[in-house]
């Protein structure tokens, strides 16, 4: 491990405490109830993907905070330690989120391989980050047209919300990350491909996130999003 390594941990690691006070900074001295401070700890998790592609060189050393995230996660869920991220009614969804972050950068990240997969990652993991937390937000706030499937009680504004917002952040990614120097050996797509893959697995993500159990969507639409994506690169080379 290289002192390049310990500095990227030591900045994740910094992060995530900085991230959980924030939230919680937010909830006690201006009384932001705790389903829009959880969204914000969210957000902000998720966008640490571009800090890990910065910081570090190899993938097994910056895939490290992510797993080990895995069971912070659990025990402050368990014993509700922070209460900007855990309610009463809230579910482990932090801990699948950390689960499915911790598999695509395991699965997908090559920074040294023949050709370096991260934006398939990042862009799975983005599908979640916004797509799921504006869900929420505009559903609990507009939503006024509400459909079940199965357990799964969803609004027609939320899931709209949620596939704007994914389709938004995967074409950003697919377009911008490829060849920059977050992820110098993917390959670059063109606007069309990056905005017909964008069409295709949002609607996956979205699909997945309407039937998906409380809190197991952040398991299942990275993932789903992310293996979309991969697919139809695929198909496209």
């Amino acid at each position: 491990m290289t002192n390049n390594d310990l500095f990227g941990l030591v900045a994740s690691y910094t992060y995530a405490i900085g991230l959980l006070a924030f939230g919680e900074g937010l909830r006690r001295l201006f009384s932001i109830k705790p389903d829009l401070t959880r969204k914000v700890i969210h957000i902000g998790a998720g966008m640490w993907v571009f800090g890990v592609l910065l910081l570090f060189k190899q993938w097994e050393i910056g895939i490290i905070p992510f797993a080990t995230f895995i069971g912070v996660n659990y025990l402050l869920y368990r014993y509700r330690v922070v209460g900007a991220m855990d309610t009463e009614d809230s579910s482990p969804g932090t801990v699948y989120f950390a689960i499915s972050v911790t598999l695509l950068f395991g699965l997908f990240w090559r920074p040294h391989g023949l050709v370096d997969n991260a934006p398939v990652a990042v862009a799975g993991i983005m599908s979640m980050t916004w797509g799921d937390a504006l869900a929420a937000l505009i559903g609990k706030r507009f939503g006024r047209h509400q459909y079940q499937v199965g357990s799964s009680v969803r609004s027609w504004e939320g899931s709209l919300a949620m596939f704007l917002a994914s389709v938004t952040a995967i074409f950003l990614v697919l377009l911008l990350l490829p060849a920059s120097f977050l992820s110098p050996l993917s390959v670059s797509v063109g606007v069309k491909q990056a905005l017909l893959t964008a069409l295709v697995s949002a609607s996956f993500a979205t699909l997945v996130e309407a039937i998906s159990p409380h809190g197991t969507d952040n398991l299942s639409v990275p993932l789903v999003g992310a293996g979309v994506i991969w697919i139809l690169m695929q198909i496209a080379t």
